[in-house]
C-alpha cells in the first residue's frame, strides 16, 4: 500500500511493496483474529500556519529532539505548467536555482556544506518544484537568507553562460537516464497515454529540442511567471517555534513581490476507452510488459482505494500477481504495481518481467484474469487489513524525520501545495482506515467509465510586498554549532554467548536491530562466489514452521521489516519493529536465523530470478563496471576480487546446491561469530528476557569458529585500459581504480577528507570540472571504497559519448595536479572540515543512522567515545596531512580503466591517449 502523494512522502520514496496472498479464497468469510485485533495508531503532526502580506504561505512544526531545522520550500509549478515547445523548463530552472544569486553569485551548496547541512537537494515533478535542506539551528538565518535571495534576487545572476552550462548538465542527466535499461519507457508512455496538449503528455525532463531552444529571455520569463512569493510555500520543521518563524520569515521574505496572477488546471483525467498497443525495441536484459490505465486524480477517495488495490494486486510477495507469476507459475522474474498520483490525473500501473522463453501475452492474460477476479469479487478483509497496517507502520517510522525526502516538512508542504491544507494527510488517513473491500471493488469497476475536465477561475488577491528588512550585502554568520551528544551504549552477553550492544532512543515506539556476522562475500573465497548473498537471501524463503508466504504475511500484519543481506565483509539479519509487536517479531527473527529449510523448490525459484538479475546487472553500465573492476584490481586469487554487487556469476549460481547453502549457514551463522546491535525504545531489562526466550536454542557448534582467508596483493605496476562495447549508448561510463588502504588504518579520516576534496562531494574538484564547468556529465566523483583488509580508490564519471577522450584527459589532469602543482588549499580543507563536523548533531536523527554508525564503530574495534570524538579527529587534520595522504591514496600510474560505451565511436580516441594496453572485454569481463 502507498499512502498516496502526502503520506507516501513520509512512508515510501515511490512505491511501497506490500501485498496479499494471491488467489486466496475470496468468499466473504469472517475476519481473522489478526484483522479484528488491528489498532491504528493516532496520527498527529502538530503545526501552525500563517501567510505574509505578499501571499507567501508558511507552515511551522516544532520538534525539539535535535538542534536542527528543516527548511522546505515548495513552488506550485512543475512540468504541467509548461507549453508544448518549451518542455523541460521547470526542471532546467531548478538547476539554475543552484548557481548563484545577485547577492551571492557562487555555488549554492558552499555555505550549506560549511554549516553541516544535510538532506540538501532540489527536485521537480509534474506538479511542483521543491528545495530543501536540514541545517543546525544556528545556521537557520543563513539558510533563510539563501532561500529568500534566490526567490527574490535571482535573475540578475542568471546569465547566458550559466544557462548554457546547466542546459548541458540537464541534457547529460537525460542521456544518463535514457542509457539505463527501460530508460526511455516513461517518456514514451506519457506521449501515448495522454492526448496531445495534455500537461502530462511530456516528461518532466523535457525534450532535447526544447532544451536546445530555451533562450535566456525564456527562462527569465519562467521565473517572473511562477516564482513569486504567492505561488510558494515554506515549511520550517524542527528546533523552531511560530514566533521565531514569523520574525525571521518577515525579515527575509516579506519584501519579495507576490508574482503574477496564475491560471491553473485542477483536473483532467483523460479517461480512455478501448485497448491501444505499441512495441518498443531497446537494449534491455528481459522482456517487460507495462499495463496501465488513466484513473482518478490525487485527493480523491478513489485514488486511495486504487492505491490499496495496487498493493493487493501487484506489490510484494503476498500480492496476487507475485504469487501467480513469480512464485507459482514461475514465468516472471519481477512484478510490481503502483498508483501514480498527480494533481490532474492518476495512472494505475502493473509491470512484469518475463523469464526467458515466456511470451508477454501469457503474462498479460494472467494480469487480466486476476484483475477480473478483483472486479467481480473484491479483495478479502484480511488482504485489505494487511496492506492498510503495513502502510500505517511505515508512516509511523517516517514521522521520525523532520526533513529530506519524505520527512514531516515534506508531508506538510505537500498538503498545502496540493490541497491548501497542511494537515490533508489526516483526511487521507481516514479514507484509508474506513476503506472496505466493497470500496476497492467499486473503484476497480468505476474506472471503466470516462473522466471529466473542470476549470475554476478565481480573482487574484491584492498582495503587496513589505519594505526590505534583511541586509543583502552579506551572508548572515552561522552561530556556534552544537556538540554531538550520543546515547550511552549498554553491553551484555546472552546465555548462548551472543554479544549485545544497546543504545536507547525513545522518540517513537520502534526498535531497530542489526545482527552482524563476520562473513560476507569475502567468505566465498575458495568456494562458489555469490554463496553468501544467495544463502542470506534464502533465510526468509521458509522455515520448518513457516513458508516464505507465511513469513511475509506475518511480518506485514505486525508492521515489521526484516531483512537478510550480505556485504563484502559481513552478513546481516536486521529488523525494524514496533515496540508493541517486538516479542512476536523476535520469534520470526529467531526462526529465520535457526530454522531456514532451504527448500529445493524455493532455491530453484530464486535461482531463476537471481540469474535474471545478474543479466540486468550486466546490462546497466555502472553495475556492469563494478562487477568487473574488483577482479581486475585484486585478481582472481583474492577474496575481494569478486563482483562488488555480491551476486556472483551465472556459472557459480547455477552450480549452487542445497548442501552449499546449508554448509554456509552452519559454518558462518553462529552466535560466537556475531554481534547484535540494538537502537530503540527499550531497555536492557525489557529486551534481554525477550532475546533469551527467542534465541536460547541457538548455540555455537563445537567446531572452531571460522576465519576468512586473505592473500597478498600488489599495486599494478602500470596503467591498463579495458573497453566494453555497448552499441548505440548515448554516453560512456568511465571507471578508473587501483588498490587503496583498508578502512581500519589510523589515518582513515585524513584519507576520507583527502578524497572528499578531490571528488567526494558535489563541490569537489572532479564534479565541478566535468559537470559544472564542462557540462559533459550529470555527475562525476571519486570514491575511497574501503573494506576490512584493503580497499579501492575509484574515479567514476558517466559522460556524453563525444567527450569521452576529453573527460579522461580531465580526470588524469585532476588526479595528477592534486598530487603536484595544485594540491588541496586551506579553503578546501576548511570547507570539508566544517561540513563533516557541523552536520554531526543532525546526522544521527534517525535510529537507522545511529544503528549503522554504532555497527561500523564496533566492527572497527572502537567505542562510543571514539565515535563522539570524530569531530576532533577531523578538525585536527592539517593541510600537510592532506597533501601527504593524496600521495598515499592516489597512484595515477597504476590505474585500471574500465570504459563502457559505443566502442565504434570511442576506441580510437581512447587508444590515442596512450594510457596503456587497451583490451576489449565481453559483458562478463572476458577478453575478446
Amino acid at each position: 500500500m502507498k499512502f498516496r502523494h502526502t503520506l507516501t512522502a513520509v512512508a515510501v520514496a515511490s512505491v511501497l511493496l506490500t501485498g496479499c496472498q494471491a488467489t486466496a479464497n475470496n468468499a466473504p468469510a469472517t475476519e481473522s483474529s489478526a484483522v479484528v485485533a488491528q489498532q491504528f495508531p493516532n496520527v498527529a503532526i502538530n503545526y501552525e500556519s500563517f501567510t505574509l502580506d505578499n501571499g507567501l504561505r508558511v507552515v511551522v512544526h516544532e520538534d525539539r529532539k535535535a538542534p536542527i531545522v528543516a527548511v522546505n520550500v515548495w513552488y506550485a509549478v512543475g512540468s504541467k505548467d509548461e507549453k508544448q515547445g518549451q518542455t523541460g523548463f521547470a526542471h532546467l530552472f531548478e538547476h539554475l536555482m543552484f548557481n548563484g544569486t545577485e547577492n551571492y553569485d557562487d555555488e549554492y551548496f558552499g555555505p550549506f556544506e560549511r554549516a553541516g547541512a544535510t538532506d540538501m537537494n532540489g527536485t521537480t515533478n509534474s506538479d511542483r518544484t521543491n528545495y530543501f535542506q536540514n541545517v543546525p539551528t544556528p545556521a537557520l538565518d543563513m539558510a533563510l537568507w539563501m532561500e529568500s535571495d534566490r526567490m527574490g534576487h535571482l535573475l540578475g545572476a542568471v546569465t547566458q553562460a550559466k544557462l548554457d552550462e546547466q542546459r548541458g548538465v540537464v541534457q547529460n542527466e537525460k542521456r544518463q537516464g535514457e542509457a539505463q535499461p527501460y530508460g526511455r519507457v516513461f517518456g514514451f508512455l506519457a506521449e501515448q497515454t495522454f492526448p496531445e496538449g495534455h500537461p502530462y503528455s511530456w516528461s518532466t525532463i523535457g525534450s532535447m529540442e526544447d532544451l536546445n531552444a530555451a533562450s535566456l529571455e525564456d527562462v527569465h520569463q519562467w521565473f517572473n511567471d511562477y516564482y513569486g512569493a504567492a505561488n510558494a510555500v515554506v515549511v520550517l520543521a524542527g528546533d523552531i517555534d511560530v514566533a521565531t518563524a514569523k520574525e525571521k520569515m518577515q525579515k527575509y521574505f516579506g519584501h519579495i513581490a507576490p508574482g503574477k496572477p496564475l491560471q491553473k488546471l485542477e483536473s483532467w483525467v483523460a479517461k480512455s476507452t478501448g485497448t491501444k498497443r505499441a512495441t518498443m525495441e531497446d537494449n534491455v536484459p528481459a522482456a517487460r510488459v507495462y499495463k496501465l490505465w488513466n484513473t482518478a486524480e490525487m485527493g480523491t477517495a478513489d485514488s486511495t482505494y486504487l492505491n490499496l488495490l495496487t498493493s493487493i494486486l501487484a506489490s510484494g510477495k503476498n500480492s496476487r500477481l507475485y504469487q501467480r507469476l513469480v512464485h507459482e507459475e514461475q514465468i516472471a522474474s519481477m512484478v510490481s504495481g503502483f498508483q501514480y498520483e498527480r494533481t490532474l490525473a492518476g495512472q494505475f500501473f502493473v509491470i512484469a518481467d518475463a523469464k526467458p522463453g515466456v511470451e508477454l501475452e501469457q503474462i498479460e492474460a494472467i494480469i487480466d484474469e486476476e484483475l477480473a477476479k478483483i472486479i467481480a469479487e473484491g479483495p478479502t478483509a484480511e488482504e485489505l487489513a494487511r496492506v492498510k497496517f503495513s502502510g500505517v507502520a511505515d508512516f509511523v517510522r517516517g514521522a521520525e524525520r523532520i526533513g529530506g525526502f519524505g520527512g514531516k516538512s515534506d508531508l506538510l508542504a505537500a498538503g498545502e501545495v496540493y490541497h491548501n491544507d497542511p494537515g490533508f494527510y489526516k483526511a487521507e488517513f481516514e479514507q484509508l482506515k474506513s476503506a472496505t473491500p466493497a470500496d476497492i471493488q467499486a473503484a476497480a469497476k468505476r474506472w471503466l467509465s470516462d473522466g471529466a475536465f473542470v476549470l475554476n477561475v478565481v480573482p487574484q488577491p491584492r498582495f503587496q510586498p513589505a519594505a526590505a528588512q534583511a541586509d543583502r550585502s552579506k551572508l548572515p554568520e552561522v552561530g556556534e554549532l552544537p556538540q554531538l551528544d550520543l546515547p550511552e551504549l549498554t553491553t551484555f552477553t546472552l546465555s548462548n554467548g551472543l554479544e549485545v550492544a544497546l543504545a536507547e532512543r525513545h522518540d517513537v515506539p520502534t526498535v531497530q536491530m542489526n545482527l552482524s556476522f563476520d562473513s560476507g562475500y569475502a567468505s566465498d573465497f575458495g568456494g562458489k562466489v555469490g554463496t553468501a548473498s544467495f544463502a542470506m537471501s534464502m533465510l526468509r524463503e521458509g522455515t520448518a514452521q513457516r513458508s516464505s508466504q507465511d513469513i511475509a504475511r506475518e511480518l506485514e500484519m505486525l508492521g515489521t521489516n526484516l531483512y537478510t543481506n550480505a556485504g563484502i565483509d559481513s552478513s546481516t539479519v536486521s529488523m525494524d519493529s514496533l515496540v508493541s509487536n517486538l516479542e512476536p517479531s523476535l520469534t520470526i527473527f529467531a526462526d529465520v536465523i535457526q530454522n531456514a529449510t532451504f527448500a529445493e523448490d524455493e532455491i530453484e525459484r530464486k535461482r531463476g530470478n537471481w540469474l535474471e538479475n545478474i543479466k540486468k546487472e550486466k546490462a546497466s553500465p555502472t553495475s556492469q563496471a563494478i562487477r568487473i573492476l574488483p577482479g581486475l584490481i585484486f585478481g582472481d586469487n583474492h577474496a575481494y576480487g569478486v563482483p562488488l554487487t555480491g551476486s556472483g556469476t551465472e556459472a557459480s549460481i547455477t552450480s549452487l546446491t542445497r548442501d552449499d547453502l546449508i554448509s554456509y549457514r552452519n559454518t558462518w551463522l553462529r552466535p560466537d561469530n556475531a554481534r547484535l546491535v540494538i537502537v530503540g525504545a527499550t531497555t536492557e531489562a525489557e529486551i534481554k528476557p525477550l532475546l533469551e526466550a527467542a534465541l536460547s536454542n541457538w548455540q555455537a557448534p563445537a567446531t572452531a569458529k571460522p576465519t576468512k582467508q586473505f592473500t597478498d596483493v600488489a599495486m599494478q605496476p602500470q596503467q591498463r585500459v579495458y573497453i566494453i562495447d555497448q552499441p548505440g549508448a548515448p554516453q560512456s561510463t568511465i571507471l578508473a581504480g587501483h588498490l587503496a588502504p583498508s578502512e581500519r588504518v589510523d589515518n582513515a579520516e585524513a584519507l576520507d577528507v583527502t578524497n572528499t576534496i578531490l571528488g567526494g562531494s558535489f563541490t569537489s574538484r572532479i564534479n565541478m570540472n566535468l559537470r559544472e564547468d564542462k557540462g559533459w556529465s550529470y555527475g562525476a566523483r571519486t570514491i575511497w571504497s574501503s573494506y576490512n583488509e584493503a580497499g579501492m580508490f575509484i574515479t567514476m564519471a558517466p559522460v556524453q559519448t563525444d567527450k569521452t577522450k576529453e573527460s579522461i584527459q580531465e580526470i588524469v589532469k585532476e588526479l595528477t595536479q592534486y598530487q603536484t602543482k595544485k594540491p588541496a588549499t586551506a579553503a578546501e580543507l576548511e570547507k570539508v572540515q566544517m561540513n563533516k563536523t557541523a552536520k554531526l548533531p543532525g546526522a544521527y536523527e534517525t535510529k537507522g543512522a545511529l544503528l549503522s554508525a554504532i555497527v561500523g564503530t564496533l566492527d572497527k574495534g572502537k567505542d562510543m567515545a571514539w565515535l563522539e570524538n570524530y569531530a576532533e579527529r577531523v578538525t585536527s587534520i592539517t593541510l600537510d596531512d592532506v597533501k601527504a595522504n593524496a600521495n598515499t591514496l592516489i597512484n595515477p600510474e597504476s590505474l585500471t580503466w574500465v570504459i563502457i560505451g559505443d566502442a565504434a565511436k570511442i576506441t580510437d580516441d581512447v587508444r590515442s591517449l596512450n594510457l596503456g594496453e587497451v583490451t576489449m572485454l565481453d559483458s562478463d569481463g572476458n577478453p575478446l
